[in-house]
């Protein structure tokens, strides 16, 4: 079972996913800390987004407009190592790419609500955990967590009035949170349950701030990133397959960007919880396969932030894992995401629609135990 076990979790991980609730993008996983013996993985992902809708315009002064694609595509890219110490102590790094934004709407800001409007978010993370082995089938691990994270904002077009040509840059700036979880594991059968904290991180970014196309005044602004818990449970069902599935709650509202000058919030989201289902079964000796359907709600109603104009989504990822040798693993995936209907509000007030929009991801994996 412990190809299964493998292969399950890496090609669900391998699509990374499209415009997901608020800023995330990678979840963090932890799925190579429970590989057996030492192990090393590299991985890349592609997304391509389709984004479009339509502003509602300004009775008597200007027609609703066309919006074309706001979301530009992106990479993600992630690595991780593990190593055993002995049979009860391990520990693993990991790296990625946990938040981010590319969004830009088109458009004369003076004829449009929103156009000019951007958001340009870039994140990294590195996660040292250790894991201990406290009884036959039970273990605990933690350890801390770095996000270093840098932006840029632009609020643009007739719906943010004589706030339009706003512009706030956020300097690079890392700031440290923790991880803590337990897994509960019958390997006979690839049965395991675990439950993993990932803590708030504080930033403290040193801000350039523009008020309505005014002089540039430099400023720090105070932001954390969300805290979030993931339950996620996997078992064979018979030699040649596995059932996985998972569900992860993202506390986003808790989450503020509010540059000191300008005093108003630059990011009003809403909590998120992501469901996934799927099945992995192997085929040869060489190679396995899997299918996922993942589904995301969002609390709060169908008012969302200009800088990201969907909510929820359904994705469903199809991918394979072809053994190269006893210690090399290829793994792939593409995930088709429907991105949820979105209203994109200013002062709460509604300014556009967003509809049956989606995003198509690609992913690759390679791992290597020694």
């Amino acid at each position: 079972m412990k190809r299964y076990t493998i292969a399950a979790a890496a090609l669900t991980a391998a699509a990374s996913t499209a415009t997901a609730g608020g800023l995330d993008r990678s979840y963090t996983a932890i799925d190579a800390l429970f590989e057996t013996g030492n192990y090393a993985e590299v991985s890349l992902g592609f997304t391509s987004p389709d984004v479009t809708g339509s502003d509602l315009g300004f009775p008597g002064l200007f027609a609703p407009n066309a919006i074309s694609n706001v979301a530009d595509s992106y990479f993600t890219a992630g690595a991780a190592l593990k190593i055993d110490f002995n049979e009860k102590l391990s520990m693993a790094l990991i790296y990625d790419q946990p938040y981010g934004a590319d969004t830009l709407y088109g458009g004369n800001p003076g004829t449009t609500l929103l156009g000019g409007t951007k958001a340009e978010v870039d994140s990294h993370g590195l996660t040292a955990l250790v894991r201990l082995q406290v009884a036959d089938r039970w273990s605990v691990y933690g350890g801390p967590r770095f996000v270093n994270a840098e932006g840029e904002i632009t609020l643009s077009g007739r719906a943010y009035g004589l706030a339009s040509g706003s512009n706030f840059r956020f300097a690079s700036t890392t700031g440290t949170g923790y991880v803590v979880g337990g897994a509960y594991e019958v390997p006979e059968i690839a049965l395991r349950a675990s439950l993993t904290y990932h803590s708030p991180v504080d930033l403290s970014m040193s801000t350039t701030e523009s008020i309505g196309g005014g002089p540039a005044v430099a400023t720090t602004t105070s932001t954390k990133t969300p805290e979030s818990w993931e339950l996620a449970v996997q078992s064979g069902i018979n030699q040649n397959t596995l059932v996985f599935g998972s569900v992860r709650y993202a506390k986003w509202d808790s989450f503020t960007l509010t540059p000191p000058t300008f005093g108003t919030n630059l990011a009003s989201l809403d909590d998120v919880t992501t469901w996934e289902l799927g099945v992995a079964r192997r085929f040869s000796d060489k190679f396995s396969g899997s299918i996922a359907v993942s589904y995301e709600d969002t609390s709060g109603d169908d008012l969302v932030s200009p800088l990201g104009p969907t909510n929820g989504q359904t994705g469903i990822t199809v991918g394979g894992k072809y053994a190269i040798n006893d210690q090399l693993d290829l793994s792939g995936g593409v995930r088709y995401t429907m991105l949820g209907n979105g209203i994109p509000q200013t002062a709460n007030t509604a300014r556009g629609s967003f509809r049956d929009n989606n995003a198509i991801s690609v992913g690759m994996k390679l791992g290597y135990s020694f």
